[in-house]
């Protein structure tokens, strides 16, 4: 099976998942964890063994952290590598709602994993764009 696994600081990664599982029903290689304020390394890295726990030897995981070179994110490879899984692992930093959408619609098409990297960044580009505001004349009156 091929998971994916959203990590954060704060409740971003389990707020990822709540909607993606309000949007597309729940998963069962969808996993969440996050480093909530005050949490050690030591006590996340405990935890987030029991949220890896369903992953074998013969899966994947797509994983979706939000800052590059942050404590979730630096942790949670630590322990895919310690768990004999960072071969059968692509990571992303940057995590964002159409990124993880974007990510398990790949897995779900069974994308290789060279065009679920690009899907994923693709997402990640066009995820965030300034959206631009016109007010007709009409409407600039009114206010």
């Amino acid at each position: 099976m091929k998971y994916l696994l959203l990590v954060s600081h704060g409740t971003m990664a389990p707020g990822v998942h709540s909607v993606i599982r309000m949007l597309l029903g729940e998963r069962d290689n969808v996993l969440s964890y996050s480093m909530e304020d005050g949490v050690s390394a030591d006590a996340f890295v405990e935890k987030l063994g029991d949220v890896i726990e369903p992953i074998g030897v013969d899966d994947s995981v797509v994983v979706l952290g939000d800052i590059v070179g942050g404590s979730p994110l630096t942790n949670t490879l630590n322990t895919i590598t310690q768990k004999g899984l960072l071969g059968n692992t692509i990571a992303f930093g940057g995590l964002s709602l159409p990124m993880a959408i974007g990510a398990l619609m790949a897995i779900d098409d069974g994308l290789d994993d060279d065009a679920l990297v690009e899907s994923v960044l693709t997402e990640a580009r066009e995820g965030a764009r300034k959206i631009e505001l016109a007010l007709d004349d009409e409407e600039e009156e009114e206010l």
